[in-house]
Formats: structure tokens, C-alpha cells, sequence
């Protein structure tokens, strides 16, 4: 260590002040006499070097006469460079600043003395900034927050760190340190620098108003209760998501749904309309579905409380309202193949772009056209009637046509609530073998031929006592009846329990309210569908009926399941708002708002 040679008494005498004769026995600047003693100081330490930044030591300096022995008692004065590297106190304490070099310097009398001072980071551990880590979302992600640090726990900037989890199936780590929640369970991600290494355990558990998932195992309706949670009669629970299991995080909530059956594999599959897009849900064991993935809402667009989809030749078809530019989303549902333990981010396939905002869709599977209704902007909104759209290239929408029966609905214009369109082969020998449209006009039931999408043409209108909102309806399998419900009848008193219309339509020229259903509480109703003889009904706030409907007139109920039992099974929007029976393999799943995915069956 180079040291800077001490300067006598006497060399500072002819350099600062002469020899003359009057010239003062100490150097002016000195207090203190007893320093002209000091011909030297020496620092103890020599190479300073500090492992890390914020560490400290307290250095030590020795000064001697001109004989080379120590002197007691003789002030120090400290200082550094000014490098920004360490400071120094008027002690002697040393601490260390930020990484580089720098040099400390003591003065004592006239002598002073100077040492070199390093500073770097060694890396000691990893650190990582959260304790604990937990998800409830399924796709959901947090970034896990590491660092290198040296001894003092500063962390140690641009070393790099790799990312390992034990179980990607349940959380999945990128090199960024994302942790994207897979499934249900627990998993130790490990972040890691060449020999070091740090590790934390990551739960993934899935809540929502309900608590969990019910998975693994069905909970039989026993006692009037399902899962000691769900009042029920006849149907038992054979699995449930909630929210967070769809791919759906806070604020997100379900809405309606459909089902596809992939023929090629026989996997059946529960298409789940969200606020924000599409969960695609294998049911094919219903004990233990698995969520595959999800469809975002198209780019652009706005969450919305409305979506709506339907399928044609392996083609899920997506509309939304109150969703900007939306559009009609086109999805290739053969991508969910092979897929079945690492959720998927899906892209849309394609996209219709005539229509913006819909409110629903149906689509003649026998036909390939499909019926989006109630739009609300866009190049073509028919007046919120038929807006008619040929699906025979699946991924080629192309418009045909419009049609809006001008003498339904509320504002004068054929708007319609929801449709359902068939190929006709029931009992009217005039419309067989022609395409016809049955829609929920709001204030009344719409008929129309649509064969000739040129001149598509009104075929009858009907209405009904107390009517608040003619919503939706679905048409018997043998053509002779159509079950239709209301979703303000409840609310406005024109009803005082859940009430289903039961229209008979053997001639389609004539339609005829034959009787009203009611069921036992005052729930409002919203979708439903048939099977058979069966009649599957979504009834918001108390969950899902079905009635065997083997007498067209006189429904009888085989059994409920309440989807939502914090509810008051009064009138209202929260609950049950779709289900889907059409699977070959008997299973039921139901959409409840806030809940989630129930997949259930019928006890007998």
C-alpha cells in the first residue's frame, strides 16, 4: 500500500511560514503544541474490502514521534475521497456506501496517512419479497418478487435468477418469475443463482360465495340437501367450480352456456358464457371436470353481463351485448383436443364483424344458419330483429338477410328478445319441410318463415295475459307444443310465482295459450330447454326445475336443485341463468350468476 510520505516539523516550517527569527516555535494552525511531537501516522488496516453495502468497521490509526514510538492521546482527523463509495466519521467508523473504490485518509498533526477501499456485493442468498403465496383463480397469475443479496440483505442488481416449479400442472413459473395458477393444489416454486437457491410453497385453492370446488366425489341429494349446502329434491351434485376455476377472477360472473360433443374423441365439453369471454370445461368424467381454457372477450371490447353462444359443425359462435364492437367471434372447437391439465389462453378464430352488440343467438344446426337477435349496433341491425347469417363455410360468416315482424315488440321495430329456428316437421302439413322461426318479441310470440332468406315472411303473432317480457321459449320435440317464459311478470305482479307459458302451435297459423304453468316459489325464470319429455328450467334465484312434461298441459316436477341457497327464491337476477341437457351421457350443467358450473344428473 502506497502511503504518503510525513512531513517534519521543520519542512513545513521553511515551506509555510520561513525560518526567520520571529517565526512562532508551532505552526499557527495547531492547538495544540503537543502535535509537533507526530513525525508519522500509520492506518491500521490496510486493502479495506467490504462484501456488501450498509456494512461497517472501525478503523485505526497509530501515531508516532520521530523515534518511531507511539504517542498517546493525539487527535485524528478522518476523511475519504468523496467518491460516494463510504463515509467516515469523526470515530473512525467506516461504512460502506454503494459498490466501487475509494480511499480514507487520517490526519494527525502534520502527519497523515491514506488506505485503499473496495466495495462490492457478494452474494450471500435469495431473497423473496412475499411470505406466502396463494391463488384462487385458475389462469390467474402473481409475479413472485426475488433477489440476489449480499450478507447485509441489499439485493444484488442484474444477477440473474431461474425459476423451477415441483408441479406445473398445478403452478406454472416463467423465467420472470410469473406464477400462473393451473389447478387446484400445492407446489413449491424455487427460485435459484448458481449455487443458491431459495423455495416457497404456492397454494392454489379455489373460493367463491359458496366456499370451494366440489370435486373428486358426487354429493347424492339426501335429506332435501346436496354437499350439506344445496337444497335440492331429485338431483343430485355431481361437481361444481366456482368462478375463480373458470378462469374468472374478481368482479367476473357467468352467464349463459352451452355444450359440444366431440364426436371424434366423445369427449363432452360445458361452453361457459363469462363477463369477460369463454371457460371451455371438459365434463366427459363430471365427477372431476376439467377446466381446458378460455376464449377472451374479442379485442376492444368491454365486459359484458350478456353472452351468448351456440355451436355448428365443431364452431362455437359468440355474441355479446353492451360490448361495443364485439362482433361474432368464431372459435375452432377442435383445438380443445389433447388439451386437458395446463389451461390454455385461446385465440378467436375468426370474427364477424356485421353486427357489433347482440343479445342473442340460435342456430338451425340442420340448416347452417344461425339468427343473431336484439342487436344493438353494427352495420346490419335489422331492428333488433333476425339478423340471418349463413355458417355453411364455419369459418365465413356471411350475411343473407333480415327479418323483423314490425307489430312486435315494445318499440314498433320487430326487436327480438331470443329465438329458436327448425327445420319444421310437426303436425302442420302446410310448413313442412320449411325453416321456422319461433321468437320472444318482448310483448308477444313471433312466427315467421324464414326458407327464403330473400322474402322471409311473418307467419303469426300471439300474445298472453299479464304479460311483462316475453323472453324465451323452446319448442316441443314431437313440434305440437312451445314452452316459453317471462322475466318481469314476477317482478312487475303479473305473476305471483314462476310461470311458464305452454302454447299449442299444431296449427302455426293460429297459436294457442293452452295452459300456464306455476311453479312453487316466486323466482324469477329465465332459460329453458327440452329433452324428451323432460323440460329443463333455470329459474335465477331458486337454481334449476325440471318437470316431466309426458303430459304437454299438466307439467309435474321430478325435481330442483337450488343453485344459489343464499338467496330468497324471490323474484330477481342473481342465481341459475342457464343450463344444458342435450349430452348424450345424461349429465346436466347449469350456470348459476355469482356461483359458478354445477354439473349435475337426475336421481332417476
Amino acid at each position: 500500500m502506497k502511503k504518503h510520505p510525513a512531513l517534519s516539523v521543520l519542512a513545513v516550517c521553511v515551506v509555510v511560514v520561513g525560518c526567520g527569527r520571529d517565526a512562532p516555535t508551532a505552526p499557527p494552525d495547531d492547538p495544540d503544541p503537543g502535535n509537533a511531537s507526530v513525525a508519522s501516522v500509520t492506518i491500521t488496516q490496510e486493502d479495506i474490502a467490504f462484501g456488501a453495502i450498509a456494512s461497517s468497521v472501525a478503523l485505526q490509526a497509530t501515531a508516532r514521534d520521530s523515534s518511531g514510538a507511539a504517542l498517546a492521546d493525539v487527535p485524528l482527523t478522518w476523511s475519504v475521497d468523496g467518491n460516494a463509495v463510504v463515509r467516515v466519521d469523526s470515530a473512525g467508523v467506516l461504512t460502506s456506501l454503494g459498490t466501487g473504490t475509494d480511499t480514507v485518509r487520517v490526519v494527525a498533526g502534520p502527519a497523515s496517512d491514506f488506505a485503499g477501499v473496495r466495495v462490492s456485493q457478494v452474494p450471500v442468498g435469495i431473497q423473496l419479497q412475499t411470505p406466502t403465496i396463494s391463488l384462487s383463480v385458475i389462469l390467474g397469475s402473481t409475479v413472485a418478487q426475488a433477489s440476489v443479496v449480499d450478507s447485509m440483505g441489499n439485493g444484488i442488481p442484474s444477477t440473474a435468477i431461474t425459476w423451477s416449479s415441483t408441479d406445473p400442472g398445478v403452478i406454472a413459473v416463467d423465467q420472470t418469475g410469473r406464477l400462473t395458477a393451473m389447478s387446484e393444489g400445492t407446489a413449491t416454486v424455487t427460485a435459484a443463482s448458481g449455487s443458491l437457491e431459495t423455495s416457497r410453497p404456492v397454494t392454489v385453492r379455489l373460493t367463491g360465495p359458496l366456499g370451494g370446488a366440489v370435486t373428486g366425489a358426487p354429493a347424492p341429494c339426501s335429506g332435501g340437501q346436496a354437499a350439506a349446502l344445496f337444497p335440492c329434491d331429485g338431483i343430485d351434485l355431481l361437481s361444481y367450480l366456482p368462478i375463480g376455476g373458470l378462469g374468472g377472477g374478481e368482479g367476473v360472473r357467468v352467464n349463459d352456456l352451452w355444450g359440444w360433443t366431440d364426436r371424434t374423441t366423445g369427449h363432452e365439453y360445458a361452453l361457459v358464457g363469462k363477463t369477460e369471454g369463454v371457460a371451455f370445461v371438459d365434463v366427459t368424467d363430471p365427477i372431476n371436470p376439467v377446466f381446458v381454457g378460455q376464449l377472451p372477450r374479442s379485442s376492444g371490447s368491454p365486459p359484458s353481463a350478456w353472452r351468448d353462444l351456440k355451436v355448428y359443425n365443431d364452431h362455437v359462435y359468440i355474441i355479446a351485448d353492451g360490448a361495443g364492437s364485439h362482433g361474432m367471434q368464431v372459435f375452432d372447437l377442435s383445438q380443445l383436443r389433447g388439451h386437458g391439465g395446463v389451461p390454455m389462453n385461446f385465440s378467436e378464430t375468426a370474427r364477424y364483424t356485421s353486427i357489433n352488440s347482440v343479445h342473442n343467438l340460435a342456430i338451425n344446426t340442420e340448416t347452417g344458419f344461425a339468427y343473431a337477435v336484439g342487436s344493438s349496433g353494427g352495420s346490419r341491425t335489422c331492428g333488433g330483429g333476425l339478423h340471418m347469417i349463413n355458417l355453411q363455410s364455419p369459418q365465413s360468416p356471411q350475411f343473407v338477410g333480415c327479418f323483423a315482424d314490425v307489430l312486435t315488440g315494445f318499440s314498433g321495430t320487430g326487436y327480438t328478445h331470443d329465438v329458436q329456428c327448425i327445420l319444421y316437421d310437426g303436425p302442420d302439413a302446410d310448413y313442412q319441410g320449411r325453416e321456422i322461426c319461433f321468437g320472444l318479441n318482448e310483448n308477444a310470440l313471433s312466427i315467421s318463415d324464414v326458407s327464403d332468406k330473400a322474402a322471409p315472411v311473418a307467419v303469426s303473432r300471439a300474445s298472453y295475459p299479464n304479460i311483462g317480457y316475453a323472453h324465451q321459449g323452446w319448442v316441443s320435440d314431437d313440434r305440437r307444443y312451445l314452452y316459453s317464459n317471462d322475466e318481469l311478470d314476477e317482478l312487475q305482479g303479473g305473476a305471483n310465482r314462476s310461470r311458464t307459458m305452454i302454447w299449442d302451435i299444431a296449427d302455426l297459423d293460429d297459436p294457442i295459450l293452452a295452459a300456464e304453468h306455476f311453479g312453487p316459489t316466486r323466482a324469477t325464470d329465465h332459460n329453458l330447454y327440452i329433452k324428451g319429455t323432460r323440460l329443463y328450467q333455470s329459474n335465477y334465484q331458486f337454481g334449476i326445475r325440471v318437470l316431466d312434461i309426458d303430459d304437454p298441459v299438466s307439467p309435474v316436477e321430478l325435481g330442483f336443485f337450488d343453485t344459489a341457497p343464499s338467496r330468497a327464491n324471490a323474484p330477481g337476477f342473481d342465481g341459475s341463468w342457464s343450463n344444458y341437457p342435450f349430452f348424450d351421457s345424461g349429465i346436466l350443467v347449469v350456470t348459476s350468476w355469482d356461483e359458478g358450473l354445477f354439473v349435475l344428473r337426475l336421481a332417476n
